[in-house]
């Protein structure tokens, strides 16, 4: 076995290992403070709400080792077992066009395994464990129309950045990765600008807001913190799922605002302002371009590593790919890379963390502390989010505050008067 396959290895059992332990930190934490609700929740959390959301984190924790086990073992058969290289010849026996389409039918023929293999975990998800408690809407016909959709979106749109892709590393000369990179921003803006408009109604029926007062509310939100969208719209996710949410999408004049029906129906209008106010933060606070700018750079990186390794032997030969090919590199890099980059999730986690207390600032200071305080925990209620994580598995995966900590620091905002904002 070459070093590389060995470093390789010992990469992924380490991952595997340490989110593990992780798991089975969390699962001890909430399992200990299962039958105590924390002194600050006291009043608003019942006994029986705080049980069922220990019982489902530790439901959600178990099943979540079984997955990193099986994904584990997936990804070492793909690589050390030789699975790329095998999925590569029965492609090859079936498309003979050239290197872009053939190519390209191994980068999706090795991802449509990845689908099939993952699909009776997604079965049990939904059908099993949301089902036990009480969260999935799902039935089997919207399941199965989900996931047709899905392979169809990613069978057009991933081939068509993969066949892109594949062009630019074999046509574009030695600095192909400059390229490409370009070639994705492109693609992500591309993505993003097109998604509530075109990607989105394919999966959920959006629908203008038709409550005037909660509108009158809105808009009088939008005015003072200098937001400029008229779309506000309201999404059927309780279709499937009783989970509720809120969130912002688009870019410029495709910018919306859309709230889960289960949100709407379980806060109240001053509690939903704050809730929006909380997410115009990250676009009035510069949140949204600065993950942006961070994400482009990284993809930068992460191209000029991919145009490294390409011209690398030991990089096919270590990974189980005795063939070394533009498809293979791309697959070996995407399924790779991880297992040695985790290491930086609890950078990003923080810097995700920093933001969320800055935007509840925003909101105490455009709207009210205690009202976004109680939205929160009416959330954590209705989505049975345990109280009680533990605190190192809560900094290394989080991007959210833990409640305790978030509530606490809401009580302690001082609401000051609402200020006219720069229009943006």
């Amino acid at each position: 076995m070459q070093f590389f396959s060995i470093a390789f290895l010992v990469a992924l059992v380490t991952h595997l290992v340490v989110q593990t332990w992780l798991a089975r930190r969390q699962i001890m934490s909430v399992a200990r403070h299962r039958n105590t609700v924390p002194a600050g929740f006291a009043t608003a959390v019942s006994g029986q709400e705080h049980a069922k959301a220990a019982d489902y984190t530790i439901a959600r924790q178990r099943f979540g080792i079984f997955e990193l086990v099986f994904d584990a073992a997936v990804l070492a058969w793909l690589t050390l077992g030789g699975g790329i290289a095998g999925i590569g010849n029965v492609v090859a026996g079936i498309f003979d066009g050239g290197p872009i389409i053939s190519g390209t039918a191994h980068v999706l023929g090795v991802f449509a395994v990845l689908a099939l293999l993952a699909l009776p975990l997604s079965i049990y998800r939904t059908f099993v464990l949301e089902q036990r408690f009480g969260f999935n809407r799902t039935d089997t016909r919207t399941f199965l129309i989900d996931q047709v959709k899905g392979w169809a979106l990613g069978l057009v749109l991933g081939g068509a950045v993969t066949a892109c892709v594949l062009w630019i590393m074999t046509s574009a000369g030695p600095r192909w990765w400059i390229v490409a990179w370009l070639a994705w921003m492109s693609f992500t803006l591309l993505a993003t600008w097109a998604w509530p408009r075109l990607i989105a109604p394919l999966f959920n029926r959006f629908t203008p807001l038709d409550d005037q007062a909660l509108r009158s509310r809105i808009d009088a939100l939008l005015e003072r913190c200098g937001f400029h969208t008229k779309a506000v719209f309201v999404m059927d996710g309780s279709k499937r799922s009783s989970h509720g949410n809120a969130y912002f999408t688009g870019l410029g004049r495709e910018k919306r605002i859309v709230f889960f029906d289960t949100l709407l129906t379980s806060l109240t209008p001053p509690q939903v302002e704050s809730v929006l106010a909380h997410e115009l933060a990250h676009f009035r606070l510069r949140h949204v371009p600065q993950r942006l700018f961070v994400g482009a750079l990284v993809s930068l990186a992460g191209f000029a590593l991919l145009g490294w390794l390409s011209l690398q032997p030991w990089f096919y030969s270590g990974l189980g790919v005795p063939a070394p090919s533009a498809a293979t590199a791309l697959l070996l890099f995407m399924l790779a890379t991880p297992v040695f980059t985790w290491l930086v999730t609890p950078v990003f986690a923080a810097w995700s963390r920093r933001h969320e207390f800055e935007a509840d600032a925003f909101a105490a200071e455009y709207s009210d502390a205690q009202s976004l305080a109680d939205a929160l925990v009416t959330l954590y209620k209705d989505n049975a989010s345990t109280l009680t994580p533990d605190p190192i598995h809560s900094a290394f995966y989080d991007s959210h505050p833990p409640p305790a900590v978030r509530i606490a620091r809401l009580a302690a905002l001082q609401r000051t008067p609402v200020r006219a904002a720069t229009a943006q």
